[in-house]
């Protein structure tokens, strides 16, 4: 009786080692957040501290990409390890997510891991795959949001989304059984349109200057695409809207932002904004002066928006430092996709070019990464599932498309993936021609289709910021060498539509 006592004994010592050993998991993910602002890339405009934070004391990602510059997709991705024509979720305008097809947080609570998702999700009102969620409607509030917690119950919560998603975050984590491991995902509204800051930090970036992307009148010589689109600082930002030169308080009110705001939050809006547009009316700018203010007033938003969020980010690494749990714990912080910050004019996101097309992306894990890391491997959002897959020692679904880089985070692969394979696909707001393509790290070749019927080809070592397209100007060996190996690409990942397009003659 003492022996069968004493092997179930070790039996559960041996069931609560092998959970422990299991790393926990926390990602945080941002919405529009580019790596132009932030100080571990070099930013001089952004301030932070705590994304930079994880970077010291992990790895910065200088090659991380997305394969569909939208929230929705990405965040799709993100959970399956698959493709936007694979997880069915290629547009926020026409696409719905099957939350039961197979989720890489499904599998992790198959070898004891508790799940949550709290904050922007942006996948419908019924996920999947956790023990815990707590997701924002849509696309969010700033201030008193509502949120869609288990069996469809809706909670309008007073105050600034940004601390609300982390206060559910750090109590969620307080319940739990720290003898289990656990992936918690984080999703924040900020930094996504309209760039509302939290009245706290007003005024945190209004002093500093902007200096304007040199190719801000970018004229879009040889990109038919680009010349078509719409989201423009100058023609497209809207004084409202945007940047909150509203000419009433009525007006204002009218706003669906505002409009949820209580008294005190509206007045110190108020306080803030009214100087502003008094200002602005008395300038009575136009032409380029109105659309470097607006350039101005953008950034301003911006990052005065962003402090918050990366505020909230330090708490949780606090968290997990008073809590012991530093060690084993990996933390990821990326956002869904890059942002433009006036580079060739614009704002917002969704081309194939760099700034939209790369995401920042930072990692620590202390029993794995070496603090300080760089690296300048190539590396998908669609690899960031099996990759955690892997370090659960849960082995990857045949039908996941994405690629593990543990080796990457060992230090071991400075080189990652030899190609990447992107695709959008929505046809309407700020029209942006669907394409798709793929890059070598050198050369990116670009086909668009419906609104623009065209290739374009850039040399990134001679033209990193993707201005002249050299595709009718190139030989044609390169041309060809490219078109392979965007062909094999396609192959490779299954996408039929796309494969239709590229045997197209234009």
């Amino acid at each position: 009786m003492k022996k069968t006592a004493l092997f179930i004994a070790l039996c559960v010592a041996n069931v609560i080692a092998f959970a422990q050993q299991k790393p926990n998991i926390v990602i945080i993910i941002s919405d529009d957040h580019s790596y132009q602002t932030i100080g571990a890339y070099g930013s001089k405009l952004g301030h932070t501290p705590n994304i930079d934070r994880i970077a010291s004391e992990g790895v910065r990602f200088n090659k991380a990409y997305v394969t569909n510059s939208i929230c929705g997709p990405s965040r799709a991705t993100l959970l399956t390890g698959k493709y936007s024509h694979k997880n069915g979720f290629k547009d926020n305008e026409t696409s719905n997510f099957d939350h039961g097809q197979d989720l890489f947080v499904k599998d992790l609570q198959k070898v004891g891991y508790k799940t949550a998702w709290i904050g922007k999700q942006h996948l419908g009102n019924e996920p999947q795959g956790f023990d815990y969620f707590s997701v924002l409607v849509g696309q969010g509030h700033y201030f008193n949001p509502t949120f869609i917690n288990a069996n469809n119950q809706k909670e309008t919560v007073n105050g600034y989304v940004s601390d609300i998603v982390t206060d559910k975050a750090t109590h969620w984590l307080d319940s739990l059984d720290k003898n289990n491991p656990f992936c918690l995902v984080i999703g924040h509204k900020a930094t996504h349109r309209t760039w509302m800051p939290d009245p706290q930090d007003f005024g945190k970036n209004d002093s500093k200057e902007f200096p304007l992307p040199e190719n801000f009148y970018d004229g879009y010589e040889g990109r038919l695409s680009a010349a078509g689109q719409e989201m423009s600082i100058d023609k497209d930002m809207q004084m409202g809207y945007d940047l909150k030169m509203y000419n009433s308080v009525a007006e204002m009110k009218k706003d669906g932002n505002f409009s949820r705001m209580s008294e005190d939050q509206m007045r110190k809006y108020l306080a803030y904004y009214k100087p502003i547009k008094e200002q602005l009316d008395m300038q009575k700018l136009s032409g380029k002066a109105l659309a470097e203010w607006k350039y101005r007033r953008y950034m301003i938003d911006y990052l005065n928006t962003a402090e918050s969020m990366d505020r909230n980010i330090g708490r949780v690494l606090d968290y997990l430092k008073e809590h012991d749990l530093e060690q084993n714990t990996i933390v990821i912080y990326l956002s869904d996709q890059g942002f433009y910050m006036g580079e060739h004019g614009w704002f917002d996101k969704r081309f194939m070019y760099e700034e939209s097309f790369r995401t920042p992306m930072v990692a620590r894990f202390p029993e794995m990464i070496a603090k300080g890391s760089v690296s300048d491997a190539q590396v998908m959002n669609v690899d960031i599932a099996p990759t955690l897959l892997a370090l659960a020692g849960v082995k990857k679904p045949s039908q996941m498309q994405g690629e593990s880089f543990v080796n990457v985070l060992k230090g071991k692969d400075n080189k990652g993936r030899q190609s990447l394979y992107y695709h959008y696909y929505e046809n309407g707001e700020h029209a942006v021609s669907p394409h798709f393509g793929v890059s070598d790290g050198r050369y990116k070749l670009i086909r668009f289709y419906k609104r623009v019927n065209s290739w374009e080809l850039y040399d990134l070592t001679q033209d990193p910021s993707e201005m002249k397209n050299i595709y009718d100007s190139t030989s044609s060996k390169i041309v060809n060498k490219l078109k392979k190996k965007l062909k094999r690409e396609i192959i490779k990942v299954e996408d039929n539509d796309a494969l239709s397009i590229f045997n197209q003659k234009l």
